[in-house]
């Protein structure tokens, strides 16, 4: 037998992945905030701001007054960091067995060779021992962490969810007057709009990303148990609490003021339940969706699906957009519940399940991305068939028995009398039955209602018994 190729030898490197390799230019855009490289640069990024941070507060006997130049080339260091950066970092970790001590040698390596651009005068090289004081890798990763997932929330995945959701409202807003059956239990029930629908899960999409909106990405910088410890004892003329506070909220981060050895993750377990749940209202989204394209209600533009439905079946297209989010809110939601309950633990001041654990939040958000992604594209290959809703409401005149209950019930109060038992009357009509509209109509004739009630319900029809719901798409579903 001849022998197979190794895969996994060739170059570039094939992707393990479906993310890394299939979908990548979905979620393209969230490497440069939650890969290991990204994390690294935000390491990188922390032990630079806090050697200019301990020499510009004069928080450090002896550290030097920083130039504006020397600032710019710390701060170059990481503007640059880029693939030769990321090679070095590698070689350095390989030695060293540690990815935090590797960010803080590389930045002492160019703490070394700052004479070769801020010339021989440069107090750089003599900051070395000040890269990485007082400092467990814990300070560094939490900060590091809330940077990144900060970023990636903030600059890629809300404004991906808000376009979603725009999208929605705007459909929600044109379709706000197309009538349709709604189905509780599956079965037919008050009609609606199809607007109205929309809005209610806008309405809800749009609550989950007003608490994404307001996260806290919260941080720490206290030593390796929380403590100060070394800070004090090397340094007690120093307020270290309030100069850690000021490099925290300098990041842009709220403070933590009291930790074990690690930042809780409290904040992350809330914004990855938060996330967790507009996933989820989206998975409702995408399921019913697909119902109403077995319905009918929506018909598929193969020109906007630009996809082959079956590979057997040439008359088939298959709602595959909705069936491919729905499988990746699964996993990004599986993955999200997971980081939530698993980051809120650490045994006693400090174990390592959450390193491994938060690797893992670039495959969480990349998997929601994709969903979002996926919806919004089969979205906008829908055409709504409203003659198809419309056949459906004129075959479902039983809907209106609510109306004539209740009809009956409000005559009653009023005043008018024989408007006994409205409701087993009307149960006797509709329950396990058919009813047209001239047998509505019939039924509603012999009532006795007072003469104005009766015109409003010989009026009705299931399309027209949609209540405010397109009152209430245009003031909920609104773009």
């Amino acid at each position: 037998m001849t022998e197979r190729t190794d895969l996994a030898t060739l170059t570039p490197s094939i992707a393990l992945g479906a993310l890394d390799g299939r979908y990548r230019s979905a979620i393209a855009p969230l490497v440069d905030h939650l890969s290991e490289a990204a994390l690294n640069r935000a390491r990188l990024q922390v032990e630079v701001e806090w050697l200019i941070h301990l020499c510009d507060s004069r928080a450090l006997p002896g550290a030097p007054e920083l130039t504006d130049s020397e600032r710019a080339y710390l701060r170059d260091v990481v503007a640059t960091f880029g693939a030769d950066e990321i090679a070095e970092h590698a070689a350095i970790e390989a030695e060293t067995r540690h990815d935090v001590k590797a960010v803080e040698y590389l930045l002492k390596r160019r703490l070394e060779t700052a004479g070769e651009v801020l010339g021989e005068g440069t107090s750089l090289p003599g900051a070395h021992e000040i890269v990485h004081i007082f400092c467990t890798s814990e300070d560094i990763n939490n900060l590091s962490y809330a940077l990144t997932v900060r970023s990636a929330v903030v600059d890629v995945w809300l404004p991906a969810a808000r376009g979603l959701v725009a999208d929605l409202a705007a459909m929600a807003a044109e379709n706000a007057e197309v009538p349709m059956l709604a189905r509780t239990h599956g079965q037919a029930a008050t009609p609606v709009t199809l607007g109205k629908e929309l809005a209610v899960t806008v309405a809800r999409l749009r609550r989950q990303l007003d608490r994404v909106e307001a996260t806290e990405y919260r941080g720490k910088i206290n030593g390796a148990t929380g403590t100060y410890g070394a800070h004090a004892i090397s340094v007690p003329g120093t307020d270290w609490p309030a100069v850690a506070e000021q490099f925290v909220t300098g990041l842009g981060l709220t403070f933590n003021p009291l930790t074990t050895q690690i930042e809780a993750h409290d904040w992350q377990a809330e914004l990855y339940a938060d996330v967790a749940r507009f996933n989820r209202i989206l998975h409702n989204l995408a399921t019913d969706v697909w119902t109403y394209i077995s319905l009918g209600y929506f018909v598929q533009n193969l020109a906007a699906q630009g996809s082959t439905g079956s590979s057997t079946m040439p008359h088939k297209v298959n709602p595959i957009r909705f069936e491919n989010a729905e499988a990746n809110l699964e996993i990004s939601t599986a993955l999200l519940d997971t980081l939530a309950s698993t980051l809120v633990t650490s045994r006693l001041q400090r174990d390592l399940t959450d390193s491994s654990t938060q690797r893992n939040i670039g495959t969480a958000f990349g998997h929601s991305l994709l969903a979002i992604d996926n919806v919004r594209r089969g979205l906008a290959g829908l055409d709504v068939n409203a003659e198809a809703m419309a056949r459906d409401l004129d075959g479902n005149w039983e809907v209106l028995g609510e109306a004539v209950q209740q009809a009956m019930r409000a005559a009653s109060i009023a005043g008018a009398t024989g408007m006994e038992d409205p409701y087993e009357r009307l149960k006797e009509l509709t329950r396990g039955r058919k009813v047209d509209g001239e047998a509505m109509r019939g039924f509603i004739s012999s009532l006795g209602l007072p003469a104005d009630v009766e015109a409003r319900l010989l009026e009705l029809t299931p399309a027209t018994y949609v209540g405010l719901s397109a009152d209430l798409a245009r003031q909920y579903g609104q773009a």
